[in-house]
């Protein structure tokens, strides 16, 4: 069973839609015991930073989703659910994250419209499995202003150049986290969660 986390922020129909459509069970929730009992656990976001870990507080996941993350199974981080892994982010703050992943998450510099809105190109740096039948430098689609900045470079997967290039997706041992919006981006947005439904780890 695939869980995606309910907090109320994230497009959460549509990531449950296209597991559905790949033909995995799929549900969403806010239940701490459904979180971490899940064979695979997908954080989406929309929205503020510091909204969604208020909003995680709130609803009493942050610990649930901590631990089902130290046990080793396959998460994935949507979007702001990549920004959440983080230390802390500059948005409206600096506001405290989960500080799985050690770095901050920094706007975009100015001269740059934003959001950064639409279909780029994601060049894969490291061999992720997410990736795995996905020809290199495929466009996702992406809606964001802020982007992540890892202290460890050797969780970076993946980046985009947006008038600076930066940190489109990460991988760390369990832990799976994109920039771009998978279940946005037609066929190989599919088949990329397609890649994290059949992972074993």
């Amino acid at each position: 069973m695939i869980v995606i986390v309910d907090y109320g922020r994230g497009n959460l129909r549509s990531v449950e839609k296209a597991f559905e459509k790949l033909g995995y069970k799929a549900m969403v929730s806010s239940h701490p015991e459904e979180i971490v009992s899940a064979d695979k656990l997908v954080l989406p976001g929309v929205g503020a930073f510091g909204d969604c870990m208020e909003n995680l507080k709130s609803y009493g996941l942050i610990e649930s989703v901590l631990e089902f993350i130290k046990s080793g199974k396959p998460f994935l981080g949507i979007c702001l659910g990549l920004q959440l892994l983080f230390s802390e982010s500059e948005e409206y703050g600096p506001v405290k994250g989960l500080n799985v992943i050690p770095g901050r998450v920094v706007r975009f510099p100015k001269g740059l419209k934003v959001p950064h809105m639409g279909w780029n190109t994601v060049e894969v740096v490291s061999n992720n499995p997410l990736f795995d039948g996905i020809d290199n430098n495929s466009f996702f689609y992406f809606v964001h202003s802020y982007y992540v900045v890892p202290n460890d470079r050797d969780v970076i997967s993946a980046v985009t150049d947006y008038g600076v290039k930066f940190v489109s997706a990460i991988w760390k041992e369990n832990i799976f986290a994109t920039q771009f919006h998978p279940e946005k981006s037609q066929k190989v947005g599919l088949k990329f969660l397609d890649n994290f439904g059949k992972l074993k780890i």
